[in-house]
């Protein structure tokens, strides 16, 4: 008998509520892979993410926006996905009910990232 661990991104959804719902689905000393459930939801006026690990996030279902305290926003759709590096400022401008990403953080390298 095999130890995989197996499992669907769209298992056990969660009802809207006043938070994004957030689940881990692995994680180990360098990486930590996460189901987000957004239902209409945005950062909070003037706050920003500013995270110590590298994120790559793909949107899974669903549509959002993320915008950059730079004033750059990116539109994301099913399929998109956005490389967030550690120390980049970013926040949720606001997501459609039902979206669903998947995030990989990931511990920052002393070497540059590689998009592939």
């Amino acid at each position: 008998m095999t130890d995989a661990a197996h499992g669907s991104l769209f298992a056990d959804l969660p009802a809207p509520g006043a938070e994004e719902d957030f689940r881990p689905l692995f994680a180990n000393g360098a990486v930590r892979i996460e189901r987000i459930v957004s239902h209409h939801h945005a950062s909070p006026p003037g706050f920003w993410h500013e995270q110590a690990d590298d994120e790559w996030v793909l949107l899974v279902r669903g549509a959002a926006v993320l915008a950059f305290d730079d004033g750059h926003e990116q539109a994301l759709t099913p399929g998109d996905w956005v490389l967030l590096p550690a120390g980049c400022k970013h926040r949720v401008a606001r997501t459609e009910a039902s979206t669903i990403w998947l995030a990989v953080h990931a511990r920052s390298a002393d070497t540059a990232s590689t998009v592939i």
